[in-house]
């Protein structure tokens, strides 16, 4: 490349639509939907290597440690990590994120990228961004199009200048956008061909994104300013101030400036992509046996049809049988069926249930945390039995109950224990009481995963019951932190 490109990469949403897999509490940005790598690593790893500087990221304050470790899994060390007080849609990130680069590199390239977007041809992507750099160096806002290959409805459209037969990665001027279509419009469009998809995908210099925010959307510019100028550091995040971040309009990018700009480049992009957009693109991107039946996960089909089934735990399996057009997810605490035309509308179950104060809303059985993971396994009344899994070299902070004692049985590893004044290592199949009110922490001292089973009883058993008196994580006090 003529030009270093620095990514960012936008990875605080909730993805709502792929409930119940995704979920605010993890959604699935970081998890393994189409390989081995969460869909947040395959987009750090496709923006790699040589021509791209180290990543920023712009995230919420609760997925902070999960995108560091995440990057650390594939060797990327980050250039910045923006912590976003609470969600203010896409054009506040951008802006943010632009001015903590011009600060430490000048007028440089940004490629700003969503997370959770599939595109399997790393290659051919870098040459389209390769052959936006000239543009954005002359001080182009770059879009990148999506080559059509159906009416979708779900995108908002961008409309060519000039003919394009292969849709080649050639710089044109964008003649305009056009929002989300009907099935009629969205028809007529793709069979024009002189549209693209708009994937939310963009090369431009800070300088001329600043710029476009000074002329276009002023009031994003001034309070995404002092928030970056009161930012404060925090074991290598940049958390932005809280107090002028909540003065920003929820606005997109495209809303408050791209659609208003004069200096506009669409960069037409052929190759494979979905947004992933629902349980239908899961269903469309995966492999599918001759029936066009997806099965991932301990799952089992009879007599189906051009449907997912998808199963996520190993002591549950989910079985068909003469289903079409079926999209089905089991999880442990949760199940979706539906059929794929309305997979859009899981959204809305989500909201439902958020509604009647069900946890599965939000919250996955499995909660992540900077040291490992843990689940529920069962729950009473007055008891709770989780699976603890702690990295090594990790720890959990020094910490109390109000309202609950713990009895930990190490079945994994070796646990270092602190209890009140008390400093002793538990190996496999030996066990500690933490009574109630008893000062007390667990590390991971060895090289190898650290597993136990807690065991909690008390008259509350709320996760919000700590008291915190050392963390390496810094988190505070509360249930996260």
């Amino acid at each position: 490349m003529t030009n270093l490109i620095h990514p960012v990469l936008l990875c605080g949403g909730s993805g709502t639509r792929l409930w119940p897999l995704s979920r605010k509490s993890y959604p699935k940005q970081f998890v393994k939907l189409t390989g081995e790598e969460s869909l947040y690593q395959a987009s750090a790893q496709r923006l790699s290597g040589p021509g791209f500087s180290a990543p920023t990221i712009v995230t919420a304050a609760d997925f902070r440690f999960i995108v560091i470790e995440q990057l650390a899994a594939l060797e990327i060390a980050p250039a910045d990590i923006l912590i976003e007080p609470s969600a203010k849609n896409t054009a506040a990130a951008i802006c943010a994120a632009a001015m903590a680069l011009e600060a430490r590199a000048p007028g440089a390239l940004m490629l700003v990228a969503p997370s959770d977007h599939v595109i399997p041809d790393d290659a051919r992507f870098r040459e389209a961004v390769q052959a936006a750099a000239p543009a954005a160096s002359a001080g182009q806002l770059v879009t990148f199009g999506i080559r059509p290959d159906r009416p979708e409805t779900g995108y908002g459209w961008l409309e060519l200048s000039t003919p394009t037969p292969d849709f080649g990665p050639v710089p044109q001027p964008l003649r305009s956008f056009v929002e989300k279509p009907d099935l009629a419009k969205a028809e007529a469009l793709l069979a024009g061909g002189m549209h693209l998809w708009n994937a939310g995908i963009f090369l431009f210099s800070t300088t001329a994104i600043l710029k476009a925010f000074a002329t276009l959307a002023p009031e994003v510019l001034a309070a995404s300013r002092a928030a970056v100028d009161a930012a404060e550091k925090d074991l290598g995040f940049t958390r932005l101030a809280p107090s002028p971040w909540s003065e920003l309009p929820d606005i997109s990018i495209d809303y408050a400036v791209m659609e208003r700009a004069p200096n506009l480049t669409v960069v037409p992009y052929a190759g494979a992509w979905s947004d992933l957009g629902d349980w239908q693109a899961v269903w469309r991107e995966a492999e599918s046996d001759t029936t066009g039946t997806v099965m991932a996960g301990p799952a089992t089909a009879l007599d189906c049809q051009d449907t997912l089934l998808q199963a996520t735990s190993e002591v549950q399996q989910l079985v068909g049988i003469g289903l079409k057009d079926i999209i089905a997810v089991a999880m442990p605490d949760a199940v979706l069926v539906a059929h794929k035309d309305r997979a859009q509308e899981v959204k809305q179950a989500v909201a439902a249930l958020k509604a009647k104060a069900a946890p599965q809303a939000e919250t996955l059985p499995r909660d992540y945390r900077p040291w490992g993971w843990y689940e529920s396994l069962v729950v009473g009344p007055r008891f709770q039995v989780k699976r603890i899994v702690v990295h090594p070299g990790a720890a959990l902070s020094l910490q109390s109950h109000h309202h609950r004692a713990e009895h930990w049985i190490v079945v994994e590893g070796t646990a270092k224990v602190t209890v009140d004044s008390e400093v002793k290592l538990i190996a496999e199949n030996q066990s500690v009481f933490i009574p109630l009110g008893a000062v007390h922490r667990m590390e991971n001292p060895g090289k190898v995963l650290l597993t136990l089973i807690e065991v909690q009883t008390g008259s509350y058993l709320g996760e919000d019951d700590i008291i915190r008196y050392e963390d390496v994580y810094a988190r505070g006090q509360g249930a996260r932190g």
